[in-house]
């Protein structure tokens, strides 16, 4: 079993910064997938980012040059730096896991909020 514990989310202002972590209890050497995925009120849950076990990443295209995605191994902990925040990057951030088997693990959402 693998859980996922979110931290860092709050309110900004335009332009800022935030910086979540999603730090893993429990096995996780066979996870070979890690990604950060957002989902606004009245709007489906979107994929952000996404880093394999080769630390290839991915972007949605809007937050692409904005947001970076990161792992520790060391820490069992990922990362997204999310950098010159807009409005339109309000939402419940969520992490995901999945292992080799295929099996899911989600975390249980933090709120991040830009607004003047």
């Amino acid at each position: 079993q693998v859980q996922l514990v979110e931290s860092g989310g709050g309110l900004v202002q335009p332009g800022g910064s935030l910086r979540l972590s999603c730090a893993a209890s429990g096995s996780i050497s066979s996870v070979n997938f890690m990604g950060w995925y957002r989902q606004a009120p009245g709007k489906e849950r979107e994929l952000v980012a996404t880093i394999t076990s080769g630390t290839l990443t991915h972007y949605l295209n809007s937050v692409q040059g904005r947001f970076t995605i990161s792992r520790d191994d060391a820490k069992n902990t990922l990362y997204l730096q999310m950098n010159s925040l807009q409005p339109d990057d309000t939402a419940v951030y969520y992490c995901r896991f999945r292992t080799i088997q295929m099996t899911d693990y989600w975390g249980q959402g933090t709120q991040v909020t830009v607004s003047s």
